[in-house]
């Protein structure tokens, strides 16, 4: 564990990672996202950014979003690293950090003078932790990577969408965010690692990786059946119904009750309960062969309910369904406002604003609905470098 860096915000001394110092590089959301958890977990994350600031920070209101989105609680710290003088500093925060982040492509932090070996020269027990778009070995190494690239080339969009359209992402950088997911359990993983061994550590990520792994029930039907995953639209391509939409007097939800007992229930509740005599539905491959019939048959049951009034009658039979909600539905829904995902944030001039916090509580780390302040460019650069030339003068020599 890294040497106090000086004072902390109480919002920084608090949590199981408190103690830990992590440098973050990064530029939009993988990286950043994994430093945004870290420091909602405790940790000192120093966000080092260049003198025009993160990519993100230039990219309209969408980057505006980014730099909100993954960038609270953490310290930003300005500094040219192409020049000798601001890349000691840089090299200064690494040697007492614990954790070290970054999403540049392959060869970028070398030619920054900042590559793995020397940065373990100044920490030996740092762990090195990156994001790439397609890995560090194979012949798309170089390639700049962002998440619809990994969408595209992952498969994720061929299943995306309806039949005989074209493909479609899905509609959020999920392949980032779950990047960024991924790259904290390494981390931790490898905090737990050196804290039995005293050993730093690699953690790499890409988000081609990441991307591929999150099709894992489709890569199994693949190789289940060998039919190639296709795009379908709403519904599960093996269950009916399920996961399909129904329009209701007011939206629309989406139900699943593909078993034969819960496909019973459905047929009676919704008064039909002929069609379980009808041998197109007798079981759910006869199901799915014949699922427009099906739906256009179960279609009245909802055209004359809410979707409130569907999702309270369907969960009293244990039958999964939900109302599809728009953003501003979701803010007001109780069950959200209930867990308290979103949290109150700041920028750094005072503007408040709501964005989801950790995904997850604990009994030592409640939600309390503060969801901490996004530096400015730069903003604690010379607060922060006063703390490593503290530190340097500190030190017996």
């Amino acid at each position: 564990m890294s040497t106090d860096m000086g004072s902390r915000e109480p919002e920084r001394r608090s949590g199981p990672l408190h103690g830990i110092t992590v440098v973050d590089f990064g530029h939009f959301i993988a990286a950043p996202g994994a430093g945004q958890t870290l420091a909602d977990l405790g940790a000192d994350v120093i966000k080092v950014e260049t003198p025009a600031g993160d990519q993100a920070r230039g990219v309209g209101s969408y980057g505006a979003a980014i730099i909100r989105g993954y960038n609270r609680r953490k310290r930003s710290v300005a500094l040219n690293l192409r020049e000798p003088e601001q890349r000691q500093a840089a090299l200064d925060l690494v040697a007492a950090a614990d954790v070290v982040i970054h999403n540049m492509r392959p060869g970028v932090m070398e030619r920054l003078g900042l590559g793995a070996d020397v940065l373990r020269s100044v920490n030996a027990g740092v762990i090195l932790a990156s994001v790439t778009g397609f890995g560090t070995s194979g012949p798309s190494r170089t390639r700049p990577g962002l998440d619809i690239a990994a969408q595209a080339e992952s498969g994720l969009m061929s299943v995306t969408g309806e039949a005989g359209r074209q493909a479609q992402r899905v509609g959020a950088p999920i392949v980032d965010h779950v990047s960024a997911a991924a790259l904290v359990q390494g981390i931790l993983a490898a905090l737990f690692h050196r804290e039995r061994t005293g050993e730093g550590d690699e953690v790499t990520v890409s988000l081609l990786d990441t991307a591929v792994d999150l099709q894992r029930v489709n890569w199994g039907e693949y190789g289940l059946t060998g039919d190639m995953p296709t795009r379908r639209g709403n519904g599960q391509p093996g269950a009916a119904p399920g996961a399909d939409h129904f329009t209701t007097a007011d939206g629309s939800v989406v139900v699943s009750a593909y078993t034969d007992d819960k496909f019973a229930t459905l047929c009676r509740h919704a008064g039909v309960p002929e069609l379980l005599e009808d041998p197109r539905f007798a079981d759910n491959p006869s199901r799915v062969a014949h699922r427009p019939a099906l739906l256009a048959a179960l279609a009245p049951y909802f055209a004359a309910r809410t979707s409130e009034a569907v999702v309270e009658e369907l969960s009293a039979l244990g039958i999964v369904s939900g109302a599809i909600r728009d953003y501003a539905q979701v803010l007001e829904a109780e069950d959200v406002r209930a867990g308290g995902i979103f949290a109150r944030c700041r920028d750094s001039d005072g503007a408040e604003y709501r964005m989801p916090g950790l995904p997850f509580t604990t009994t030592h780390r409640p939600r309390d609905g503060d969801g901490g302040e996004v530096p400015a460019l730069g903003q604690h650069t010379e607060e922060v470098l006063a703390e490593v030339r503290a530190r340097a003068g500190a030190l017996p020599g």
